[in-house]
């Protein structure tokens, strides 16, 4: 805690490279962290925020520009891609809201949004008011439930978490096997119609 509390500005700048990479738990720890006094809760929200809005601005801009070279020489990627752009068309605007939040997901999830064809002032309103609820939400639950989460993580709640977790994973895995199977069998259907 000293370390953090000495080279807060380290803490902010490595909180925002974070979170333009992935998504994840770690804005959740920084809000606990502000809720202890560690850390400051505006630089806090301000790093997760920026984080996450030009981490997906990069993608958006490197699939909008690079996009076809890029995943041509590399099928694996262009699958993962084209399955995110199945949900991307069947979801809609609320795509942009739910990417952020499955692992994995994040990663990739500005991708098919850079390949289709919504304009770029758009996806940067979407994105921003995205960027704005998740890091809201990580750093607001961090510093409001902070004396709960620290008291949780020195008790059993450790232990449930990880259980609650996998369950989580578990349910996830499931549900993206169904959404897929869906959307296959959607394909499928549909080339043959044709």
């Amino acid at each position: 805690m000293d370390w953090i509390e000495i080279n807060q500005s380290l803490v902010y700048i490595l909180l925002f490279g974070y979170c333009a990479l992935k998504s994840g738990a770690l804005p959740l720890l920084a809000g606990v962290l502000a809720h202890s006094g560690a850390l400051d809760v505006v630089p806090v929200l301000a790093a997760s925020f920026l984080g996450g809005y030009i981490g997906d601005e990069m993608r958006f801009f490197v699939a909008r520009r690079y996009g076809d070279k890029l995943f041509a020489s590399r099928p694996r990627w262009r699958a993962y891609v084209e399955r995110a752009a199945q949900v991307m068309e069947r979801y809609g605007t609320a795509y942009v809201f739910l990417y952020r939040y499955p692992k994995g997901m994040r990663t990739i999830g500005a991708l098919p949004l850079g390949l289709s064809e919504i304009s770029w002032m758009r996806f940067t309103l979407l994105n921003a008011a995205s960027a704005a609820l998740w890091s809201g939400v990580l750093v607001g639950l961090g510093f409001f439930l902070g004396d709960q989460l620290a008291e949780a993580a020195e008790s059993w709640w450790g232990t449930a978490s990880v259980v609650l977790l996998a369950i989580f994973l578990i349910a996830g895995w499931f549900a993206f096997r169904t959404i897929n199977r869906r959307i296959f069998a959607h394909d499928l259907n549909a080339n043959r119609e044709r």
